[in-house]
């Protein structure tokens, strides 16, 4: 009985994350998909439509950081919660803004709210799913960002073109709703309670603790970069594809939107089977093609394109793009102890998150003196940088976030981190 119960409670938390990274990625994705709407309403030029997107991503980042620790002191569902209620409302009210600046502002409050809760949502799925199952669902978990994208480019195909970008704003009122249902009806995971129940160990300060033991801070090091370079490349391209396919490939909004649902059901399907086959053949495998062969594709789409095969390229390119992100919630996870795991985790991702906040403006940039396509290709070399540096450095399976760990001694850290260069 206690074990069914179990089964219930996981299954309750996937779907409950699962629509809340949905609407996640949803809200992501509607300033990819109104970027060109925004940029004639607000007389904005590229350089300056890029740094919409790279003030999200700063505030992404400040929310990831901010809501890992908070989830380690005082609940990952809980904080969860509260994050999901700040994204939602803030996303609304852009549907009032008169001005770029209020935009700019506004977004930059609501970003907070998303990068804390997409943080929070896979590391509290990861310490409730059993080890040998955990990359596929956390992998399927990873597709429900996929799937926001899809939802947001039908809903902008269908109401864009008649009501203007606003009214898709107003939607993302809704997951408040859910975020009322997670409170009530999630427990927090029996490791973070376990954990908690430890003085010894909560007294300290996480952060103190990561930096203090040699062999965490590396891995945690060694993530920053990681996360850097692929979330350059994921939200680099994320903030000006759209764009491109309108401006310079010259396809109509409605036909951008049906090469964008070929793209995204790729992405979906792509970051679904890279977990399925990380639990078979190795995290640290899945994640290094992942990064090396996107690199490789990225210029193939944008030097070799011709109107009989874009629709092809772009389903290969969106099926390759996402396969990482279908294993890093599960490698990361499992590269931190449970007392630390949410300020680790949270941290890593996130600081490289403002590393990679400058990817959008960047690309603006470029396309102001060259193009969107050459910028776009260039991110290439960040997918190259994200795979190479976890093949040299990061080992997989360190902790299993399905156990307390937080009693794990310096001997089993420094056996679980091992040589760096194996």
């Amino acid at each position: 009985m206690e074990k069914t119960q179990s089964n219930r409670t996981w299954i309750i938390v996937f779907i409950a994350s699962f629509l809340g990274l949905m609407v996640d990625g949803m809200d992501i994705q509607l300033l990819s998909l109104t970027l060109p709407s925004l940029m004639e309403e607000f007389q904005m030029t590229k350089a300056t439509a890029g740094l919409l997107s790279t003030w999200s991503l700063i505030g992404m980042a400040t929310g990831g950081i901010i809501g890992g620790w908070l989830s380690d002191r005082f609940g990952r569902v809980r904080m969860a919660t509260y994050m999901m209620v700040i994204f939602s409302v803030g996303t609304a009210l852009l549907g009032f803004v008169q001005t770029y600046e209020q935009f700019l502002v506004i977004r930059f409050i609501s970003a907070i709210g998303i990068g804390a809760e997409y943080s929070i949502v896979t590391m509290l799925m990861a310490e409730y799913v059993p080890t040998k199952k955990r990359t596929t669902i956390l992998g399927t978990l990873q597709a429900a960002y996929s799937v926001g994208y899809l939802v947001a480019a039908l809903l902008a195909g269908a109401i864009l073109p008649l009501y203007g970008w606003r009214p898709l704003y107003f939607l993302s009122i809704f997951p408040v709703i859910l975020a009322i249902y997670i409170r009530r009806k999630i427990p927090e995971p029996k490791g973070w309670i376990e954990a908690k129940q430890q003085p010894q160990k909560v007294k300290k300060n996480e952060l103190f603790t990561i930096f203090k033991d040699s062999k965490i801070r590396t891995i945690f090091l060694f993530w920053i970069l990681t996360s850097t370079f692929l979330q350059f490349g994921f939200y680099g391209v994320g903030t000006w594809l759209p764009t491109y396919i309108v401006t310079e490939l010259g396809f109509d909004f409605k036909k951008m939107t049906g090469y964008l649902v070929g793209t995204y059901t790729a992405l979906i399907i792509g970051k679904i089977l890279a977990g399925w086959l990380a639990d078979r053949f190795g995290r640290r495998a899945v994640y290094i093609i992942g990064g090396l062969s996107t690199a490789i594709f990225l210029p193939i789409l944008i030097l070799y394109h011709t109107p009989a095969n874009i629709i092809i390229l772009l389903t290969i390119f969106g099926f390759l793009y996402g396969a990482q992100y279908g294993v890093n919630g599960t490698y990361m996870s499992e590269s931190f102890p449970t007392h630390i795991r949410g300020t680790a985790v949270g941290g890593a991702y996130n600081i490289g998150r403002f590393g990679a906040a400058m990817a959008p403006i960047i690309i603006g940039i470029i396309a102001e003196s060259h193009s969107i396509g050459f910028g776009l290709a260039m991110l290439g070399i960040a997918y190259a940088l994200s795979g190479i540096i976890p093949a040299l450095f990061i080992r997989e399976k360190m902790y299993d976030p399905f156990e307390n760990k937080a009693n794990a001694s310096t001997e089993q850290i420094e056996n679980a981190s091992g040589n760096h260069s194996s």
